[in-house]
């Protein structure tokens, strides 16, 4: 366990589990929440002992609810922009372009702040019971923290601008038939999930795992033939480690690969 205020955070089999931990108003988002997630994700990060880093929520309630109304209320815009904003676009940006694979795990309410880090989460398992959406326009705003953005390039674009301009809300099963989540769980069944699915992750190449999210990270914003060049010098490096002939070999001599992220 951590010794955070707002946060805890969890070490256990190359899993790092960072849980906002704000039952009590739902896991809103406030400046020292984000600060402290920003120094939690960064110690897992560096931590070369952790393969996967998980997001989840405190309680059985949300997993995040969203941006904390009476925090933002009392802000003007270039105070907003200066601190909150910068600070919230920075922490996301940081867990989208993470060298490590990200997973979120949604026990509950993920609205606005909620839905928006879970767009920029790799993999998303949901409870059954969660409801996501980005509702800020039922306050006078709209979503500020990449959600204008990032809804856009990954859901259907008339999909996006509905949900955005109406502020509705998406069931579980509705988010994965947008294709917005990766699975829909029994509330019961969320955490063994995600587990399974970290531990899936964990047992592969963590250079590997790295290289092949640099290639889709920045790859995505390229025009196509940049991006399969981009690919191609990636791969290639990849074939420097020793990881890449471990995988080979343990495949040809049929057992299991034993990757030291070298």
């Amino acid at each position: 366990m951590s010794d955070y205020q707002n946060i805890a955070l969890t070490i256990e089999d190359h899993q790092a589990w960072i849980t906002i931990n704000r039952p009590e108003v739902m896991n809103a988002l406030n400046v020292p929440t984000l600060e402290e997630l920003e120094q939690a994700f960064a110690a897992a990060e560096a931590d070369d002992d952790v393969r996967v880093i998980i997001f989840t929520g405190a309680g059985d309630r949300a997993f995040i609810a969203g941006g904390d109304i009476a925090d933002l209320d009392s802000r003007e815009g270039m105070a907003h922009y200066q601190e909150f904003g910068e600070l919230i676009h920075r922490v996301f940006r940081r867990i989208e372009m993470s060298d490590k694979p990200t997973i979120a795990a949604v026990n509950g309410w993920a609205l606005g702040g909620g839905t928006e880090i879970l767009l920029a989460i790799d993999i998303r398992i949901v409870s059954e019971k969660a409801k996501l959406g980005l509702p800020e326009i039922t306050l006078g705003i709209f979503p500020g923290a990449g959600g204008t953005q990032r809804m856009i390039r990954q859901i259907p674009e008339c999909r996006a601008r509905e949900l955005m301009f109406t502020g509705d809300t998406m069931t579980a099963a509705e988010a994965l038939e947008y294709g917005l989540i990766n699975r829909v769980v029994a509330p019961e069944a969320l955490i063994e999930s995600v587990k399974e699915t970290a531990a899936k992750i964990t047992s592969k190449s963590p250079l590997t795992l790295k290289m092949l999210k640099r290639s889709m990270n920045h790859g995505i914003d390229m025009p196509m033939q940049a991006a399969l060049q981009y690919e191609q010098s990636i791969i290639s490096l990849v074939l420097d480690s020793k990881d890449a002939h471990e995988g080979c070999k343990a495949f040809l001599e049929k057992r299991p690969a034993e990757f030291k992220g070298v």
